[in-house]
């Protein structure tokens, strides 16, 4: 059986491999257009900002290497020009001889990954503007950083390769600007949760230039304008593109493969295309999101390689399937770790799922050792089933963890009460006897028993201060003096019980304290005294990030300013 792979990186060189170690005869050939053909596509950026200092160390496998273990023919600087599948053949080109040929196939993968996003906007071209998405284009940006030295870039885009470059191009002492049409970095995560992503990118000197429109670039005084609609440009010493990726599927169009979202190859869960003994794995595939079941594009390494693994079980006789995929990320932001796995708030409402969530601020770790800090926690679920639907944490240290343990539950079909029954490990240096996890269970039981009763972020304009309801704020007096909600009055929850008579009888009470915790201690106070209590979900430490983050944007696009 001979079989031909286009593209080496996650998907094809991890089908390569898989192959030989299922099929010890079986005739490979691998062929890539560029000049590696394993290489960890995650650390680019991190070269570039000398974290990582030896380019050998991006190579995970070369040619030579590869052979040597698996007897497998890595054809690098070869381009697959044309599918014959009726055939069985494609045609190649060497794009160092020039030459073309071709080559047969029992079975055809393909790996072709995705591209950068490139907007048809007049400068596109400019020898300054740089897109990353390769090892070349690492080198590229790298030399051009070297020989220019550069002091200030513009990243056009806010996703993963956006905030992996602000951070290590700042790191080098640039001035990073960040510029996209969105309000928010990061849209795997809900606006609210991203308001602490936008904080810790101020707090490192990123300025950032939300909500504003590109619409070209032009050279000017040695450097590059970033051309804005009805605002003044930007200017910069380089640019960077990184607004996303879309599939590169030129070839399976022209083979006449069957598409799906923005040219995406569709492909069974065996990842069959819609031409026999044609698969096809990685980015630039349509898949099933594992939550919502809707087709989705979704560019991430552990989702190709797992891709790259089935096909080539299939392939040599087995039945393996993919059940979708989660989005299960992870980005460092500086000092800060951001994590996601599911759908968040506002996808699942648009997915129509009647949705609730939970937000906590728990530690690290145990609060008697030394060195923990807050995360901010928020789970999505659903309101009637407490089917579990998403999970988002900014953190420091165990913000990994937490959404990897989340992400593994969301996969086993676990509710999100069942939170509180998983029995995960604890020592003071790692965790606390009662994990965050786990309190995110407590949490949600006590809502499907009706122990606690919620209010949230969006309702705080909604809340009634015509004096039928009490407004209250259980956090001492000094921590009320130093910022509070406006209306809202102050008693500490440690006097609550003696002061229960300053609050009115029969009226319903909002509360606040600074994470959730003694607020919904207060909450069952009143709640064993006759009143219908709301704990707030978040406390004012998640209120007063969020606002903060919001009053800025608006400031600054009023304004025509940037946000510092």
């Amino acid at each position: 059986m001979k079989i031909v792979i286009v593209g080496g990186v996650a998907g094809g060189a991890t089908a390569a491999a898989r192959i030989r170690r299922l099929d010890e005869k079986a005739e490979i050939v691998v062929f890539e257009r560029s000049g590696y053909i394993s290489y960890a596509n995650c650390g680019l950026p991190y070269y570039i900002g000398d974290v990582i200092t030896d380019p050998e160390e991006l190579t995970l496998q070369t040619p030579e290497s590869f052979f040597s273990r698996f007897r497998i023919d890595m054809k690098i600087h070869h381009e697959v020009i044309d599918i014959h599948p009726e055939q069985k053949t494609v045609s190649v080109k060497n794009l160092e001889s020039g030459e073309e040929f071709e080559e047969t196939y029992d079975k055809l993968i393909l790996s072709p990954g995705a591209k950068p996003a490139r907007p048809r906007l007049p400068g596109v071209g400019i020898e300054k503007l740089f897109t990353l998405r390769t090892v070349e284009d690492t080198f590229r940006i790298k030399e051009y950083i070297n020989q220019n030295h550069p002091k200030s870039v513009i990243l056009a885009g806010g996703g993963f390769i956006g905030l992996e470059l602000a951070e290590n191009l700042r790191e080098l002492g640039m001035d990073v600007t960040i510029v996209q049409r969105p309000k928010q970095l990061m849209n795997p995560f809900d606006a609210d949760m991203a308001s602490f992503i936008h904080n810790e990118m101020r707090r490192h000197g990123v300025t950032l230039t939300l909500g504003r429109t590109v619409e070209g670039f032009e050279e000017r005084d040695g450097g590059i304008d970033v051309l804005l609609k009805d605002e003044k440009p930007l200017h910069a010493d380089m640019v960077v593109l990184a607004i996303g990726v879309v599939p590169d599927t030129y070839l399976a169009e022209k083979a006449g493969l069957e598409l799906g979202i923005k040219g995406s190859i569709v492909v069974n869960d065996r990842m069959e295309t819609s031409v026999p003994d044609i698969y096809a794995a990685g980015d630039a595939v349509q898949v099933k999101h594992y939550v919502t079941g809707q087709d989705v594009l979704i560019s991430l390494a552990g989702p190709a390689n797992k891709q790259g693994r089935i096909i080539a079980d299939n392939i040599c006789g087995g039945d393996s399937r993919y059940s979708g995929s989660q989005g299960s990320s992870v980005i460092k932001v500086f000092d800060m770790t951001a994590a996601v796995t599911g759908i968040n708030e506002t996808n699942a409402r648009k997915a129509g799922f009647n949705t609730d969530t939970v937000i906590l601020s728990p530690m690290s770790h145990a609060g008697y050792y030394p060195g923990g800090k807050l995360m901010t926690m928020k789970i999505v679920f659903e309101k009637e089933t407490y089917r579990l639907l998403g999970a988002q944490i900014v953190g420091y240290e165990g913000a990994d963890k937490r959404i990897d343990v989340l992400a593994a539950a969301i996969h086993a079909g676990l509710t999100a009460i069942q939170l509180k029954d998983l029995d995960l490990a604890y020592a003071p240096p790692y965790s606390s006897a009662k994990d965050p996890v786990n309190m995110a269970g407590f949490m949600i039981d006590n809502i499907s028993k009706g122990i606690l009763k919620q209010w949230h972020l969006d309702d705080t304009t909604a809340l009634p201060r015509d004096g039928s309801a009490v407004l209250l704020d259980v956090r001492t007096t000094a921590e009320y003096n130093r910022g509070h909600i406006e209306g809202f009055r102050n008693i500490p929850v440690d006097e609550l019980r003696e002061r229960l008579n300053e609050l009115e009888e029969k009226k319903p009470v909002y509360v606040i304290c600074q994470s959730g915790l003694r607020s919904y201690i207060a909450a069952r106070i009143l709640e064993g005294n006759g009143y219908e209590a709301y704990n707030f979900s978040g406390g004012f430490r998640f209120y007063d990030a969020v606002m903060n983050d919001r009053c800025l944007i608006a400031k600054a696009a009023a304004c025509g300013m940037d946000q510092h």
